[in-house]
Formats: C-alpha cells, structure tokens, sequence
C-alpha cells in the first residue's frame, strides 16, 4: 500500500556532515515528482532552520523550509502548547537561543518553571551549574533530544545524551524528551505533512532513535546501512525493521514495490 508520507532522518541517512549519500537528491526528486509528502527529521538541536533549509538548498535538494522539522521546532512547540506561559532556561548556541525565543518562548535567565537543555556547543560549566540549582529549586528540566552522539563526515562528536544523564542522576529528575524515538516527534511529523501517522514510514540510520520512534509510533520502517547501523546489527534488534536497504538510493524502486 502507497504510504500517507514519509519521515526521513538526516545526519547518516541523506548525509555525512556536508558529503550528501549518493542517490539522495535523486531520491528526493522522485518524491516530489511522484507527489508523496515527506519531512526530514533532525535530532540535532545545534543549528537552526534555516541552517538546515540552506545546507540542503546548497546541497541541490528542492526543497521548502516546511519539508523539515527539527527536534528544537518540536520541543518549542511543546511547549508553547503544554506548557502554555512557562519561563524557559534555554542551555543552547545563542542562534539556537534566538529562534526559540522568536518561536514564542518566554526565555529567562532566573528563576525559570523548565530548564531546556538542546546540543549546545557553546556549553561551560556556568550553564552546567545554573542548569542545576535551577532543577533542584523545582524547574522541569525539558531535552530536545537523546542521542549521545553526533555523526560526522568520518567520526562521531558528543551530544548532548551525557548531559541529560548527568542532571537526571544529579537531581534525581526524569527529564521529558522530546526528539527521536518520542511518539511525540512523530505525531508532529505527519502533522506538518497533513497525514494519516498510522500510514507513514520512518527511514533513517539509527537503532536506537530512529528506528525505536517507528516501533513507539506503531509505523513501518526502512533501516539504510549508510550511517551508523550495520546489517550484523540488524540480528540483533528487539524492533526488526520492516525493510533494510543499502542507502536512501533505494527508496524508489522499494516504494514502487510496496505499492504495487
């Protein structure tokens, strides 16, 4: 059955760093040729929107900022709408700091209701320690996301999955996550699409984010070898993916497939 839309990641699964997989822009072009609504999803809460809107521009990628959703946009929303006229500590890049400021958040630097931690690459100690007196005065503490690392061309950089572990241990404090594998980010992601959720397929790179999400949100998946996940993982997964294919190069002719 043609799926209602599809959720692609980003980091690993349509690029490594600035290296673009092969057969990606391809892919894409397919998509939108054949008419099949699509968000790329990004756990990476370092950079903006734009960021993002102009790395794949640049890329060759024919695309408009509402094809993506990233987990600092999700987080923002959530709490606009959950957590309606809170005051935020935002532990983010100034950039970072600024978009969710101008998404609508009540952003302070004392005596907030939620401490918001994103993959801040600009973080001290200074954030660290506010960042826990904060949580232990009685501030939620809100993460973007859970990854520990971050891909890049050739290696992995750390994220902000430490960070959380480290509050969370500190202040003895479940935090509420927002990104990958939250259903919450999937719910979104068909909502920005204007589609059927039960009906979507997730691709990406990742077990534990990626591939998790679609077993949270009861969806399909296409696990692509071009990132982190080998196919020797594959044996070993609780959640088998529905499909693996070598890299997002074979996403057309396996949809052709899957809607014959």
């Amino acid at each position: 059955m043609r799926p209602s839309g599809l959720m692609i990641d980003m980091d690993g699964t349509i690029y490594k760093g600035r290296n673009i997989i092969p057969g990606a822009k391809e892919m894409v072009d397919f998509l939108l040729e054949e008419k099949i609504p699509f968000v790329f999803l990004t756990n990476n809460s370092s950079h903006t929107i734009d960021h993002y809107f102009n790395k794949l521009r640049s890329m060759g990628f024919d695309i408009s900022r509402k094809h993506i959703l990233s987990s600092t946009i999700a987080t923002a929303r959530f709490i606009r709408e959950r957590r309606a006229g809170m005051k935020v500590y935002v532990v983010a890049d100034p950039e970072v700091t600024q978009e969710i400021k101008d998404l609508g958040i009540d952003s302070r630097e004392d005596d907030p209701d939620i401490v918001l931690l994103t993959f801040d690459r600009s973080i001290t100690f200074d954030k660290i320690n506010k960042a826990y007196h904060f949580i232990m005065n009685g501030a939620e503490l809100i993460a973007t996301h859970p990854d520990d690392l971050c891909p890049t061309e050739d290696s992995y950089d750390v994220d902000i999955g430490q960070f959380i572990h480290m509050l969370s241990y500190l202040t003895d404090t479940f935090p509420v996550i927002i990104g990958k594998p939250s259903l919450l980010m999937a719910e979104m992601a068909a909502g920005e699409m204007g589609v059927d959720k039960d009906r979507t397929i997730m691709i990406g790179d990742r077990i534990y984010t990626d591939m998790r999400m679609a077993s949270n949100a009861g969806i399909d998946s296409i696990l692509v070898l071009s990132g982190e996940a080998k196919i020797s993982d594959v044996e070993e997964m609780e959640m088998k993916p529905t499909y693996v294919i070598e890299s997002v190069a074979d996403l057309p002719y396996l949809l052709r497939e899957i809607s014959r």
